[in-house]
């Protein structure tokens, strides 16, 4: 058996770091004179962020990757193998090329593993986001995940070169052109960077089973699912179009291709388009989130870019602004663009990236992407204005520059999304058990459910009677202050009056006057005087009913389970306000009875009415004298004086009668409406149910749609929110 090691390297020794090109190490193993591939390994270094690691760095990362592999299934394990069979080697040694190569080809693939699953991961949480609803802007009342992803987003004028950057950095030309405001909908661009060789395609979120690789077909495509939301009429909607892209001639990125800014709306779109506009774009680049992308051409001032001006009022210090400067080959002759890229002519966290897209005559001939970004690389380094910047210019460069920021902003942002999911699906949770559970299609079910709600709008209602919640004190106020207010203004000073008193006793009496006590006259008096109070007793019964309705009412509305179904809370309501109108009866009847029973005059009454007249009733001549010497004296009983008397007595009857119903009336409401509706106020209601047929049981349970919609929105997006929490689970990244 012998061992063969041979390297190969076609980087050039020239290169920086940046400009590093690939590598391979092959090893063949020969075996009974059969040659048989045990491991090649293949990388491609990343021009950007692959510096020199230290020892310990690549210690760890050579652990790492023997613990991954495992025993016996890499090259180091043949190695261990070989070297205790003491197979001799040949040709270079291997120790030296393993430090060399497989290092760091180890260390590149970990981080761009590292990289495209971050990015990946914000790409499934984006592309869930909008299947599920959640893009930002509406439906304010739910929690929103999008927002809190870092994103990139493309913003620029019309007329910038937004689109020709878009599609130098795919390498495809996809995008719709034309005049006026062609994109019309946000466009989340998603680009996976596959095996150089395989075939590349793209596909669309709203058309997951079909593939496109005939890139004009999704030009097409683009148009018209813009077209579908946002009809024909040149509106704007704020619902993003999903767009993945497979390609090896792409780095792993997602950028949000937002409408061009415009000033001014094209025929058949309104005044407000202009506005529309701005105000879509800034939703994105307001959020501290979001990394901005700003296209400006360099053949008209900086100071007038429509892109720069919307970043610095969003992001002043410019920590989140990449600016992009585009069309440098138009400039005027003898001019350059130096200032801004430079940035002395404003200056960012970042450095300006120029750009040199395909002009429109190598549009019209369809000029190749990939001979254009060779034909771009070759202006900055041919060019004696820029070439000493030519290493950090051009759309190849652009794309690795966002991809790196972005990883490395998705690293530093994980913590906090992870814990803001935490905390949404705590809460979503929380709702959905106040919303409750979608009803059971069985009926027994379903009768087990009516019975609880039942139970539970009967607990509440309790509660208001008992004290445990406001609005049971009313009735107590009504006993309290209604009724003995009601009872001060009954009018009985002018019943009573003397001439009042004279008329009814003198109808009692008719044809014949009474001639000791008006028998008659007393319990007209008594009778009529007491149906006063059957007024306030009236009331009272009405005032504790409406209490009590009120009090129903309030009860529905605070029964949480209760609340999602309309029909049974009107049911409900209705069978109580109908037990509610018995018990009235029952209490009006019984308070009118004790009224009426204080009409009888028992014999006690007349035994205690006083017998000796007043003085100003004696008539008579006192200078007659009687047989014994003294004047003769009469009673008038048809004076003044005795009808005061009678007016008198029966004053302080009647008062006597009302400090009496001032207690029993309050007994008599409490006992047949309170009492009552505590016990038995859904007695008739139950009965109802067990007459109805199973198949009607459902139809009380009829939810509210409101609660309906509310209840699928808050799945919806706690199946977001677990769907993301899983997605980050499920990426290993490298802190």
């Amino acid at each position: 058996m012998v061992i063969i090691v041979s390297s190969s390297s076609s980087s050039s020794p020239a290169a920086g770091p940046e400009e590093s090109q690939s590598a391979a190490v092959t090893l063949t193993v020969t075996v009974r004179g059969e040659e048989k591939r045990r491991e090649r390994l293949s990388l491609s270094l990343s021009p950007v962020g692959l510096g020199p690691r230290s020892s310990q760095e690549k210690e760890t990362e050579i652990r790492s990757a023997q613990e991954r592999v495992g025993p016996g299934g890499g090259s180091d394990q043949n190695e261990r193998t070989q070297r205790r069979r003491g197979i001799q080697r040949s040709g270079p040694k291997r120790p030296q090329i393993k430090q060399e190569f497989e290092e760091g080809g180890r260390s590149a693939r970990q981080e761009m593993a590292s990289m495209e699953g971050l990015i990946g991961l914000m790409n499934r949480i984006q592309r869930a986001c909008t299947a599920l609803g959640d893009h930002g802007g509406e439906g304010a009342d739910l929690p929103t995940l999008w927002e809190s992803l870092p994103t990139i987003a493309v913003v620029g004028g019309q007329s910038s070169g937004k689109s020709s950057v878009l599609e130098s950095i795919v390498g495809r030309d996809f995008l719709p052109r034309g005049s006026g405001i062609v994109t019309r909908r946000p466009l989340v661009l998603q680009l996976h960077q596959i095996d150089k060789g395989a075939h590349e395609y793209a596909d669309f979120l709203h058309l997951p089973k079909t593939r496109f690789s005939d890139f004009a077909l999704v030009r097409q495509e683009i148009a018209d699912e813009t077209d579908r939301v946002t009809g024909k009429t040149k509106q704007i909607s704020p619902v993003p179009i999903h767009l993945s892209i497979y390609s090896p001639n792409v780095v792993n990125l997602t950028l949000i291709d937002l409408p061009g800014l415009t000033k001014v709306a094209v025929e058949g779109q309104p005044e407000s388009v202009v506005h529309d506009i701005e105000n879509m774009v800034r939703s994105y680049v307001e959020k501290p989130n979001c990394i901005i992308l700003a296209i400006s051409p360099a053949n008209q001032d900086i100071a007038t870019s429509d892109a720069i001006k919307l970043s610095k009022e969003v992001d002043p210090s410019g920590e989140r602004t990449f600016g992009v400067l585009t069309k440098l080959d138009l400039m005027d002759k003898g001019t350059n663009a130096l200032d801004v890229l430079e940035g002395r002519a404003y200056r960012l966290q970042f450095p300006w990236v120029g750009i040199v897209n395909r002009s429109q005559a190598d549009i019209n001939r369809k000029v190749d992407m990939i001979a254009a970004r060779e034909k771009e690389r070759e202006y900055f380094e041919n060019s004696p204005d820029y070439a000493h910047l030519s290493s950090r210019m051009g759309s190849v460069y652009l794309a690795k520059l966002l991809s790196q920021h972005l990883e490395a902003v998705i690293k530093a942002r994980i913590p906090s999304i992870t814990s803001l999911i935490n905390k949404t699906i705590d809460e979503l949770e929380s709702e959905l058990d106040t919303i409750g559970k979608a009803v059971a299609a069985d009926p027994g079910a379903q009768l087990y459910t009516i019975l609880e709600l039942c139970r539970a709008f009967d607990r509440v209602f309790k509660e208001h009677l008992d004290g445990g919640r406001s609005g049971g004190d009313k009735i107590y106020g009504v006993f309290d202050h209604k009724l003995p207010a009601a009872f001060r203004k009954l009018p009985f000073d002018r019943y009573l009056s003397v001439q009042n008193v004279k008329k009814v006793v003198s109808e009692a009496d008719g044809y014949q006057p009474h001639l000791i006590a008006p028998e008659q006259g007393y319990r007209r008096l008594v009778e009529a005087g007491l149906a006063y109070f059957k007024g306030p007793a009236e009331a009272t019964v009405d005032a504790v009913h409406v209490v009590l309705r009120d009090l129903v009412r309030k009860s529905i509305g605070e029964t949480e389970p209760l609340r999602r179904f309309p029909t049974l809370q009107a049911a409900i309501a209705t069978a109580a306000n109908e037990a509610l109108e018995r018990f009235r009866e029952d209490g009006r009847s019984t308070a009118l009875r004790l009224v009426d029973m204080e009409a009888y005059l028992t014999v006690e009454f007349f035994r205690k009415l006083p017998q000796d007249p007043d003085s100003g009733s004696k008539v008579g001549n006192p200078n007659e004298s009687n047989g014994s010497g003294s004047g003769s004296v009469t009673v008038d009983r048809y004076g003044d004086g005795h009808y005061r008397n009678i007016a008198s007595n029966v004053s302080q009857y009647i008062k006597m009668v009302g400090d009496q119903l001032l207690h029993k009336i309050p007994k008599a409401v409490v006992h047949c409406q309170v009492r009552e509706a505590k016990r038995s106020l859904l007695n008739h209601f139950y009965v109802h149910i067990g007459k109805k047929e199973a198949s009607q049981f459902g139809h009380l349970l009829d939810e509210d749609p409101a609660m309906l919609e509310r209840r699928q929105q808050c799945w919806k997006r706690l199946e977001l929110y677990k769907s993301a929490r899983d997605e980050i689970d499920s990426v290993a990244w490298t802190r």
